[in-house]
């Protein structure tokens, strides 16, 4: 019989549904593991539990509310599910999410979407009878019935920056941002978006992208803002009458990177999608020259004969491809070569690039063949009190610098955090001190970011010990280079050479107690 790991995140297990399938779930013989993230308010133990008891599963039953597809941790889960997928045979474990009264026009995590739209969800209204829905699942989990085919990209509609009721003219903390598709799509929502400029970091992009044979890197720990700034650079491009494509390495199966043919076939197939060219990769691979000859002969050859304007080629999350050495150097020394070959050859002018990275490479690559030591190196800061108060406006908030100086006191600048809590401050009607009250505990507004950090950290002891580390000391710590830039990168430390601080006094005050 099939082993269950039922995730259940922020629900009333007296639901209607969920307490008709559970009924169903204890009289059936089913290995189960029920996962609740709140299982444990005071401490979360249950983490080590939580990865096993996945890795094991055979199926992932996710029972959604419109509150819980904003959540860190579900996005953590269906992240790992993925990875386990790629890993497993079987492609275990499969995912059935359950979307409980959740609107067709509701904003979701920009992750949590992704991941989402690319497989089946059922739909539950409170008006549905429950147990149709719990004997198709059952039905599903003997086999008794296929999967369903997805026949559409998704039955949600990711509404980034939405005109619909007041809750949704709220752009979530971890909103994607709009991407042009094309020169002709009207970006005005991405103009209007509840972005705020930290000059000049604009303008001198904007400047950038222009040249011939352009390269920006965007640096900077994640949940900083970097893909929302990528995203004004190729609308920019746009306006210029430039060419835009997008790639996102973070939602690619890990196998896709682990062959450098299949990975660089990967690459131009998908930039070939973003321009609406068809992929005709047959015509222009030649194994007897290698996969790296190739590739720089298709874009030559292909993508850049093929449109008479410049193209501006949005790479986020780079970074990734760090875990795999088998291709790490090879590409991004292509990406050096593109860059290089603009100084002479005209063809090449067109191409400019956007690379988008949490950290510096920690993995050897020759500085001459690297593109991380040319082009416009943007390292985002993080905002300022009078950027917050701006922020705070848009939100329709009226915090005085005071009350923003408390917030920051525990938060920093950091603009996820930031944004998350002015997102819950309007929300749940609280005041400042009522959120930091409660901010470094399991049932604060910041609970499910702390506790998907924590995941991540117990899921590598090395990294553990590092962070350990810091958050206990009152002085900065000397670390070793990989885990220094792995725990920047996250956003937990900052870092003056190898030496690192805790980013904000939410996770020194969070992790030392756990550490």
């Amino acid at each position: 019989m099939p082993k269950l790991f039922v995730f259940v995140p922020q629900i009333n297990t007296e639901n209607n549904l969920f307490a008709s399938f559970f009924e169903e779930l204890k009289t059936s013989d089913y290995e189960y593991f029920l996962a609740n993230t709140r299982q444990n308010q005071n401490e979360v133990e249950l983490i080590p539990e939580f990865d096993n008891n996945l890795k094991q599963s055979d199926y992932l039953i996710l029972f959604l509310t419109a509150e819980s597809v904003i959540s860190e941790m579900v996005r953590e889960i269906i992240r790992r599910a993925t990875e386990f997928q790629d890993i497993h045979p079987d492609k275990k474990p499969g995912i059935i999410p359950i979307m409980m009264n959740i609107p067709i026009n509701l904003s979701l995590d920009y992750y949590i979407y992704a991941y989402l739209s690319k497989m089946q969800q059922w739909q539950w209204q409170s008006t549905d009878n429950p147990q149709n829905l719990i004997a198709e699942i059952f039905a599903l989990l003997r086999k008794e019935i296929a999967p369903p085919i997805l026949k559409t990209k998704s039955q949600l509609i990711n509404t980034n920056f939405p005109n619909g009721n007041d809750y949704n003219k709220l752009p979530l903390p971890s909103s994607a941002p709009n991407l042009p598709k094309n020169q002709d799509e009207n970006q005005d929502n991405l103009v209007s978006s509840f972005y705020i400029k930290r000059p000049p970091v604009e303008e001198l992009c904007y400047q950038e992208i222009s040249k011939p044979g352009a390269l920006i890197r965007i640096k900077a720990p994640r949940q900083m803002g970097k893909t929302s700034l990528m995203a004004r650079i190729l609308d920019h491009g746009s306006k210029l009458g430039y060419q835009t494509a997008t790639l996102s390495f973070q939602l690619v199966d890990s196998q896709t990177f682990k062959n450098l043919d299949i990975f660089l076939r990967w690459f131009c197939t998908s930039i070939a999608s973003e321009l609406n060219l068809s992929a005709n990769l047959d015509d222009y691979w030649n194994q007897i020259f290698g996969s790296k000859v190739s590739c720089k002969s298709y874009f030559e050859r292909y993508i850049l004969k093929s449109l008479d304007t410049p193209i501006v080629l949005g790479l986020d999350e780079v970074d990734r491809i760090f875990q795999y050495p088998e291709i790490t150097s090879d590409f991004f020394s292509l990406l050096r070569a593109w860059h290089e070959d603009a100084k002479n050859r005209d063809i090449w002018k067109n191409m400019r690039l956007v690379v988008v990275h949490s950290t510096e490479a920690y993995v050897p690559i020759d500085i001459n063949q690297s593109p991380f030591n040319v082009g416009l190196p943007i390292d985002l800061p993080e905002f300022t009190p009078q950027q917050i108060q701006d922020l705070a406006k848009d939100y329709q908030l009226k915090l005085d610098i005071s009350e923003i100086e408390k917030l920051m006191s525990i938060i920093g600048g950091n603009p996820y955090l930031v944004k998350l809590g002015l997102y819950q401050i309007l929300i749940n009607n609280l005041t400042i001190d009522e959120l930091l009250k409660t901010a470094t505990t399991n049932t604060g507004i910041y609970a499910d970011h702390l506790q998907r950090h924590w995941w991540n950290l117990r899921q590598q002891p090395e990294l553990l010990k590092s962070a350990k580390k810091v958050m206990n000391s009152n002085k900065p710590v000397q670390l070793e280079s990989t885990q220094g830039l792995k725990l920047r990168s996250m956003g937990l430390v900052n870092l003056q050479g190898n030496q690192a601080t805790p980013s904000c006094n939410l996770y020194r005050l969070y992790f030392r107690n756990r550490l």
